[in-house]
Order: C-alpha cells, then structure tokens, then sequence
C-alpha cells in the first residue's frame, strides 16, 4: 500500500542533477552564439540594404509625381491658351462685324447725303 514508508517520485532527482558547470555554460552559450550569429548578421545587412532601396524608391516615387504634377499644369496652360485662342478669334470675328457695320453705316450716310 501507500504510506508513509512508501517512496516520494521526486526523492533523490536533486541528488541525479550534475553541477552547473559555468565553463560548460559559457561554452554552450557561445557555441549557440557562434551559430546563430552570422545568419543574424546577414539578415541585419539584407535589411539595411533593403531599408535603404526602399528610401532611394521613395525619392524615386516622389520626383515621379512632381513630374505629373508638372505635366498637369502644362496640361492646364494648354487648356489656357486653347481658351485664349478661341476668344481671340471670336474678338476678331466682332472686330470684323463692326468694321463691316461701319463701312455700310459709311455709305448709308453718304447715300443720304446724295439724296
């Protein structure tokens, strides 16, 4: 049966535990250091490289846009200048009326004049 005579599960395990040796400790850490360490190095260079090919993008990205921002307005001043246009040749089409308009009131006046 169970009792007090019985043995614990855990009784002697701190007894089976070697010493902590520090040495081996420092030796082990290492160890993982020295084989971990250079797959982090050059993951921290690939992402430096690509934090830096990101910020040469986005200088890239930014001149783009001020190019389309410059060619809207040209685009604009197109527009301004079609618009000028097309009123010039309307204020020369009046121009043109009112001369015509002169020259027959000119001779309405002088046919009156005859008469």
């Amino acid at each position: 049966g169970v009792g007090p005579s019985a043995a614990s599960p855990d009784e002697g395990v701190e007894e089976d535990l070697p010493l902590i040796n520090e040495k081996a400790v420092e030796q082990l850490t290492e160890g993982l250091i020295s084989h971990y360490l250079p797959d982090l190095q050059r993951s921290k260079s690939a992402l430096q490289e690509l934090t830096q090919n990101q910020v040469v993008l986005l200088e890239t990205l930014e001149q783009e846009i001020s190019k389309f921002k410059e060619c809207n307005s040209i685009l604009d001043i197109d527009a301004l200048f079609t618009e000028a246009k097309h009123y010039h040749n309307k204020l020369v089409n009046i121009r043109n009326e009112m001369m015509m308009l002169h020259d027959k009131t000119s001779k309405l006046k002088v046919s009156r004049i005859k008469i």
